[in-house]
């Protein structure tokens, strides 16, 4: 049997000390059935401007550390969430409604982060580059002092891992915002930095609003770097404060990605992946496959065939095993769905399946939504062009290869792609032609964190993971060795 989640108590994380929050209070709400799970005050500017001071001071030693010695940390983290692994995943699926199955993944993933990056940075090297004159060169990284880390709430513990896991590695102090709606598990996540042993003040955590506590990081003079993740409309505002400070960024926004399925390919593994890749997290998913293009000739047998599947999709508690679709994370966003849905319809999309709220008592109180496919629009209506993310899928067809990739690429978002072939000629051709930074080919929505992961477009700026993930946290130097005996010619 899982363990019992254990509710964080009200307090925030400043620079190593616990204490509640001194700004506004927010009540955590379980999306599945409506009830209080506890409340949490907020962090304010003078806690972000505490957090960055302490964080400077405690980064300095921290950077000159070596590098196997900070990794001794980081391996102490991921052993702590493993030991915890059971009461952090429940507390998330209360915290945000995914379904346990998920939650345990993520919680895995936060500590294989954790782990991977201890050993990436124990193998770290500089460079010695290659000469070019009478002199020795080389390049080394350096620690920027204070990051600032912004994440969301459809994958709290996994997003905070990666950006916390490699700031750290890299010699900085992270100071977090977790998301305003789903806090619980960051809190829960700072208690085990804190009983790692890490040296207090490199890690704060300041759960709050955006306009507040993410604010009040993004525009410190004392934070060298933001690493945001989230919606596109706050990345341009976040690139834009950093452009006065001149301040890098990591931004991982919003997509609309494309499914392809070809002529070739297995109906079977295509309708699995699909359903997949846009209706596990409930579709609340950055890389949600939300667009599937199908060739005109199959696509009447392949919908028949997808619709039955989708009905077939079994909608629940987070905590049900059985469950694959849980609720939305808030009744608020779960509205915001609806109303897409029943827009698409006014613009004249037929709603093959799904399209409102499931009934029955079970459901009366959560934020829950039925898996929805909708057919009969152009790729230029707002269903296809805008996230919407939730568990809505939006049907085209195409007949030719030039017109699908280009209304694939027909997107102000650039994040991911799905392909479905039996041909790997076609697969490598369509698949480098899509403006995308992940391309999945027989498969969907898997993750490594060995491998980069970025955006194009208004996906987003940087890259996040793989072994050149700590370099993104760091600062490059340049060592010039001059090895001439006699002096410089030109002084005479």
């Amino acid at each position: 049997m899982l363990a019992e989640a254990v509710v964080p108590a009200d307090e925030i994380l400043v620079a190593g000390e616990w204490r509640r929050g001194s700004g506004a209070e927010s009540k955590s709400i379980d999306p599945a059935d409506g009830s209080v799970i506890t409340t949490v005050h907020h962090a304010t500017a003078e806690d972000v401007d505490e957090a960055v001071s302490r964080g400077a001071e405690a980064s300095a030693e921290w950077g000159r550390r070596l590098p196997h010695e900070r990794a001794r940390h980081l391996h102490r983290i991921a052993d702590g969430i493993e030991g915890a692994a059971e009461r952090l995943a429940r507390l998330q699926t209360r915290d945000t409604g995914k379904t346990l199955k998920e939650t345990s993944a993520l919680v895995a993933s936060a500590a294989g982060t954790f782990r991977y990056m201890a050993a990436a940075l124990e193998t770290f090297d500089e460079e010695l580059t290659a000469p070019r004159g009478s002199s020795l060169t080389m390049s080394v990284h350096e620690p920027i002092g204070v990051v600032g880390a912004i994440t969301p709430w459809n994958s709290p513990i996994a997003s905070d891992a990666q950006k916390i896991a490699p700031a750290l590695a890299a010699g900085n102090a992270v100071v977090l915002k977790p998301a305003e709606w789903t806090p619980l598990v960051s809190l829960a996540l700072a208690r085990i930095i804190t009983d790692s042993g890490l040296p207090p003040g490199l890690v704060s955590v300041l759960p709050g609003r955006g306009s507040v506590a993410g604010d009040a990081i993004v525009r410190h003079p004392g934070v060298g770097k933001v690493s945001f993740t989230g919606g596109t409309t706050t990345g341009r505002l976040i690139a834009h404060a950093a452009a006065d400070k001149l301040m890098p960024v990591t931004l991982e926004l919003g997509g609309k990605s494309p499914t392809i399925v070809f002529e070739d390919a297995d109906i079977e593994a295509a309708i699995a992946g699909i359903l997949f890749g846009i209706y596990s997290s409930s579709g609340q998913s950055c890389i949600a496959g939300s667009r599937l293009f199908l060739p005109s000739a199959r696509a009447e047998e392949f919908l028949e065939r997808l619709v039955k599947a989708v009905a077939r999709l079994r909608i629940g508690h987070g905590l049900d095993p059985a469950t694959q679709v849980a609720p939305l994370v808030h009744h608020r966003h779960r509205d915001s769905v609806a109303g897409h849905v029943e827009r698409a319809r006014a613009a004249g999309g037929e709603v093959l399946v799904g399209g409102g709220v499931p009934e029955g008592d079970v459901y009366a109180d959560g934020a829950y939504y039925l898996p929805t496919v909708i057919a009969g629009l152009d790729n230029s209506s707002p269903t296809c062009q805008e996230e919407i993310f939730g568990p809505v899928l939006s049907v085209l067809t195409y007949d030719d290869e030039d017109d699908l990739v280009a209304r694939a690429n027909d997107s102000v978002y650039g994040l991911a792609c799905g392909l479905w072939t039996r041909d790997y000629r076609t697969a490598w051709r369509v698949a480098r032609r899509i403006d995308a930074g992940t391309v999945w080919i027989n498969t969907y929505k898997q993750f490594s964190i060995s491998t980069p992961f970025s955006g194009m477009k208004e996906s987003g700026l940087g890259t996040e993971k793989g072994r050149r993930g700590i370099a993104e946290y760091t600062r490059q130097k340049s060592l010039y060795w001059g090895l001439d005996e006699a002096p410089h010619p030109w002084a005479g």
